[in-house]
């Protein structure tokens, strides 16, 4: 049988955590030592199973990989090779397609089966190869996806959507281009931010980070260097709401607080208000947890969008913690419309949820939940239900716990020293 988590909930959690480093930077900046001239050296690397499989891409393809210390890796990825990526490899994640852009600056070509990885709806890849193209590549799509390009060379792009994969494939491909590149409405999340840097750190000129316009002067020598990932604010907004939900007093440390502001300003809707304190912040308990209506009486609404709205990973934690609020709230998942299909399990639970379609869904809270057995159908729902057993009374077991240790290292350990009551049991 698949490893499981049992879970007693009912008791406030606290103690302070360390959130792990940023997954979502991890694995582009991975895929990024394919264009180093030397060994990368990458601290506040999380152990999570999607860093694990990109590692096990790149060693596949010929690179060396190496744990110095807990969180410090070493990669040298000189040894890298041409050839099509492992299909079985890639169908365990999505950030898989992150391989296209530096393999296709390094070599001229790159074969690589589609992604793998959530099933929270349509996963687009078609803004990663418009952008290549304009850079000066070929595409072909069929079974697995072939891409061809003499030479890249730079150009003015503008990206039908700010993704974030697809931002971070056309900076990778853009830095080895010819001349200079201009990319417009792209992504600029932390994680796109923590990429653009360490590019620098490697000798790239990027300017324009944090904006939704970069402007890159390719060509220019890339070498290895050394780079530390930033605190993964999704995880925070995770720990938010654990403290929120089991009413606990929790301290998050190190946070950055210019990446926690559309975060903390969804939070405060539900009555949550965490307090910063240099690098920590503070989730005292006691919070009012009392959704805020709009002027007038009427029923807010919590929507997520492209950085800096609030972010779409943090929706499915928020969906728990609002059960545990006084009011009503509208959430308006508007990335993926297939993440709200969890809530099913929370109502489950004893949730008053109103699921009014794939889109959007209404809680009225408080509820009293009811521990359970239920399934982590994705990294970020896995944490949501994960959270819910801990404010539900009584016992429940989250099968399918694969999924959230895909996104969030050691987490039964880390919960533990807050206090939690829960049990990872193989087989």
């Amino acid at each position: 049988m698949p490893p499981r988590f049992l879970v007693r909930g009912g008791q406030p959690l606290r103690g302070t955590v360390r959130p792990a480093g940023n997954k979502n930077a991890a694995l582009p900046i991975l895929a990024a030592t394919v264009l180093a001239d030397g060994p990368m050296e990458l601290d506040n690397i999380p152990r999570i199973r999607d860093v694990e499989t990109m590692l096990a891409i790149l060693v596949d393809l010929g690179a060396t990989a190496e744990w110095t210390t807990t969180n410090t890796l070493r990669v040298d990825a000189r040894g890298v090779r041409p050839k099509p990526l492992d299909p079985g490899l890639c169908t365990r994640i999505r950030a898989s397609i992150l391989l296209a852009g530096p393999l296709l600056a390094r070599f001229g070509s790159v074969t690589l089966p589609p992604p793998g990885g959530d099933v929270i709806g349509r996963r687009r890849v078609d803004t990663h190869f418009l952008a290549l193209e304009q850079l000066g590549a070929s595409v072909t799509v069929g079974d697995r996806y072939e891409l061809e390009a003499k030479e890249l060379a730079g150009s003015d792009i503008f990206l039908d959507e700010p993704s974030v994969t697809g931002t971070e494939n056309a900076l990778m491909a853009a830095v080895v281009a010819r001349g200079r590149t201009i990319l417009r409405n792209a992504a600029c999340e932390p994680h796109v931010q923590d990429l653009a840097r360490c590019l620098v750190a490697m000798g790239a000129q990027i300017d324009g980070i944090g904006s939704n316009i970069y402007t890159i002067e390719g060509g220019r020598p890339l070498t290895g260097a050394s780079y530390a990932i930033g605190p993964d604010h999704i995880e925070i907004g995770s720990f938010i709401g654990l403290a929120a939900v089991t009413n606990g007093d929790i301290t998050i440390d190190p946070v950055r607080g210019e990446d926690l502001r559309s975060t903390l300003l969804g939070f405060e809707r539900l009555g949550i208000r965490p307090r910063l304190d240099g690098s920590r912040l503070i989730v005292s308990g006691g919070q009012e947890r009392r959704i805020r209506p709009d002027l007038g009486g009427h029923v807010p609404k919590l929507e997520d969008g492209p950085w800096p709205a609030f972010p779409a990973d943090v929706m499915s934690t928020t969906i728990v913690t609002a059960t545990q609020c006084s009011g009503m709230l509208l959430v308006f998942e508007k990335m993926f419309e297939s993440r709200l299909f969890f809530v099913d399990k929370l109502i489950g639970m004893g949730a008053r949820i109103v699921l009014c379609d794939p889109h959007r869904a209404v809680i009225s809270g408080p509820s009293a939940l009811k521990g359970g057995t239920v399934e982590s159908p994705d990294i970020r729902a896995g944490m949501a239900m994960l959270l819910a057993a801990l404010a539900a009374e009584g016992s429940s077991t989250i099968h399918n716990v694969g999924q959230i240790e895909r996104g969030y290292e050691r987490i039964d350990e880390r919960l533990r020293a807050l206090g939690a009551e829960i049990e990872r049991v193989d087989g």
